[in-house]
């Protein structure tokens, strides 16, 4: 790192690139007030090298597209007996990793802070003992962050009953519209789990931390925010300021250039006339739901752009890496000549951000990941809220019952979403008066994101709090 007069701030990055990306935004906003920084990133045990195969070429890639950003890569820990269960793995790993964490803080000339994601909370105890002051960064919504910080609490003074057998009973937290207990993540489905004990370890030591920077704006959350900053969620101890820093988006012009073919398709279509498909970089569907998709959106009628990934082998396993799908044996017979030129399927990627901006884009099917919500509600695109794993089940109630910038697309919990409904709520969205509601709620939001981000907006004076709590900004 090149001299500065300013001390350091590290942020430590978690595995998984969905995570690492938003990192790689706030180190933006640090160097944008010539603040150095550098993001210290985990290197998985040989041993999990089956669920993290990815991590190393993600973190390559984020780091050759950020040449501006300081990269440091921290020793991959020793792990003999890894753990069978990918989450508790990856806590694991991470934990394994605050020794090497602590070692490079010590290496520093002089450290302002350290920046953990959500995910690195046992890296708190390597801050407290250098006493350097300890943020926590997360990357989901601020009513996630909410109810989760609630959920210890909840678990200790209500009864034995596991959330699996819930069904669809609803779950009241703090500041959020009520959650179905069957929307909660599988890791606390079961309270006597180990996952479920970990998770509510994780989020017990969160208000350790001196400040929590959450990457949404206020408006989005505002009921969820207020909550946090009244302290009802974590009844009996402080909770620590609340930063609403974001949305922090990656540019997506690099990445277009590549799937260029893509974007000149949409400049050929007419305005809020494309339906959008993509489900993440760990999207999983089904050779049988594939086809079910195709035949909805054949029958709707309307445009479409759909990234299509490979059925995952073990769909307990969709974090595995996936070959390229052959198109022409997953989808319908005579499906991609039947939609020729009104529909364009995508093999495994495309530039979700340039497409969510593109005037030709007007819906938005989507796991409900909270890079993608942010990305569509900042583009002003409605969200047909399709949800799969980890917080997206929550996210969807959020955005639908919350923040009404979706529609659920029926059967997301069930084995088939069938094609019926994918072209019900494609006409719906594009179609009805319902529709148009909603895309004037979805402009108030893309409104109020760019107002978020603007010089003496929302999030920059939440970024600018921030600093002068940190002194590095008076």
């Amino acid at each position: 790192m090149e001299a500065n007069p300013h001390p350091a701030v590290v942020l430590h990055a978690c595995l998984g690139v969905g995570h690492l990306i938003p990192m790689v935004e706030l180190a933006k906003l640090f160097l944008r007030r010539g603040i150095p920084v550098v993001i210290a990133v985990p290197t998985p045990p040989a041993s999990t090298a089956d669920i993290f195969a990815s991590s190393g070429p993600a973190v390559a890639s984020v780091a050759a597209a950020n040449r501006t950003i300081s990269f440091h890569h921290l020793p991959a820990p020793e792990y003999p007996n890894p753990d069978p269960d990918p989450y508790l793995q990856m806590v694991d790993a991470l934990r394994l990793t605050v020794p090497s964490l602590l070692a490079f803080l010590r290496s520093l000339p002089s450290v302002a802070a350290l920046v953990l994601d959500t995910f690195c909370v046992d890296a708190l105890d390597a801050a407290a003992e250098l006493d350097v002051p300890a943020y926590l960064y997360y990357t989901s919504s601020a009513a996630d962050l909410a109810a989760f910080l609630h959920l210890p609490h909840y678990l200790a003074t209500t009864d034995g009953g596991d959330f699996k057998d819930m069904g669809k009973g609803l779950l009241r937290f703090p500041g959020v519209p009520p959650i179905p207990a069957s929307d909660m993540p599988q890791i606390v489905q079961e309270r006597a789990s180990r996952t479920c004990a970990v998770r509510i370890g994780q989020y017990g030591r969160k208000p350790e931390a001196r400040g929590l920077l959450i990457n949404t704006y206020e408006w989005l959350g505002a009921r969820a925010v207020t909550a946090l900053r009244d302290g009802v969620c974590v009844p009996g101890r402080p909770t620590p300021p609340v930063y609403c820093i974001g949305p922090l988006i990656v540019n997506g012009e690099a990445a277009a250039q590549a799937q260029g073919a893509c974007l000149s398709w949409l400049d050929a279509q007419p305005e809020r006339s494309v339906v959008f498909l993509c489900f993440g970089s760990l999207g999983a569907m089904s050779a049988g739901q594939l086809e079910e998709i195709a035949r909805g959106l054949e029958n709707s009628g309307h445009r479409f752009l759909w990234v299509v990934r490979s059925p995952p082998e073990d769909p307990a396993k969709y974090f595995l890496p996936r070959p390229e799908p052959d198109l022409n044996a997953l989808l319908p017979d005579g499906f991609l000549d039947r939609t020729q030129g009104r529909g364009v399927v995508v093999k495994m990627w495309a530039p979700q951000v340039e497409v969510l901006r593109h005037a030709a884009t007007g819906a938005f099917v989507t796991h409900c990941g909270w890079n993608s919500v942010l990305e569509a509600a900042s583009a002003g695109v409605p969200m047909l809220c399709w949800a799969q794993y980890a917080e997206q089940r929550a996210n969807k109630v959020f955005v639908v019952d919350e923040m009404k910038l979706g529609v659920v697309m029926e059967g997301y919990d069930e084995e088939l979403v069938k094609a019926e409904e994918v072209e019900k709520k494609v006409r719906l969205v594009m179609e009805s008066d319902e529709g148009e509601k909603l895309r004037g709620r979805l402009a108030s939001a893309k409104e109020k994101a760019a107002e978020a981000l603007a010089d003496g907006g929302p999030s920059r004076l939440a970024f600018a709090e921030f600093l002068k709590d940190l002194k590095l900004q008076k």
